[in-house]
């Protein structure tokens, strides 16, 4: 059991670390201080329902499914197409947020909407929680749910770390050029990604 919760830990770790709308969006939240908690815990407990899926119904779901796959990728490329183009917008005219602290804050309703959008529009998301971590739990028969325990227990604290540690750098961004600059990255992220997902 401990060893399946080890591995479930360190695997969804791993796929979570990387830059992503969802990791770009947590961070951009975490320096503005607006709405952290509601966002990192969209955010983890999003992950645990799909991570749960993946573990215990991910074969049942893609043979009941076979189109769900493809329309989630053509929707995700799109709105990951618009969602990078704001950023760009944003970077082009700087002044929208250039404090983490003392910026308009925005109301909790669109702020998670655009939160769950990221997740659950995203066919990344569901490459990994679901069809990666799925497949491989079926290497732990007898202990899949501690997999998927030690697996959920990573979402929640990369997520509560990212969302809460990310004032540690609010010094940085105090200064307009660096909200730019995240917002350029930010914009090429989801430009590749979205690219990637439209190339196949």
């Amino acid at each position: 059991m401990t060893e399946a919760a080890t591995q479930g830990f360190f695997l969804s770790f791993s796929l979570i670390l990387a830059i992503g709308a969802q990791n770009a969006f947590v961070l951009r939240q975490g320096l503005r201080r607006e709405h952290v908690l509601p966002v990192v815990l969209a955010c983890a407990v999003s992950d645990a329902v799909l991570i749960s899926v993946g573990v215990f119904a991910f074969a049942a779901i893609s043979e009941l499914l076979p189109g769900l796959v493809p329309a989630m990728r053509w929707g995700g490329a799109a709105f990951l197409a618009v969602y990078g183009a704001m950023a760009f917008r944003n970077a082009w005219r700087g002044g929208e947020a250039l404090a983490a602290s003392g910026a308009e804050v925005r109301r909790l309703g669109p702020v998670l909407a655009t939160c769950l959008a990221l997740t659950w529009l995203n066919p990344h998301v569901y490459l990994d929680t679901v069809g990666l971590i799925g497949s491989i739990s079926a290497g732990f028969p007898e202990a899949r749910p501690a997999f998927a325990v030690g697996a959920i227990t990573a979402s929640f604290v990369f997520f509560f770390s990212l969302g809460f540690g990310a004032r540690m750098l609010q010094p940085l961004f105090a200064r307009p050029a660096s909200w730019r600059v995240l917002d350029v990255i930010i914009g090429f992220v989801m430009w590749s990604i979205a690219l990637g997902l439209l190339l196949g």
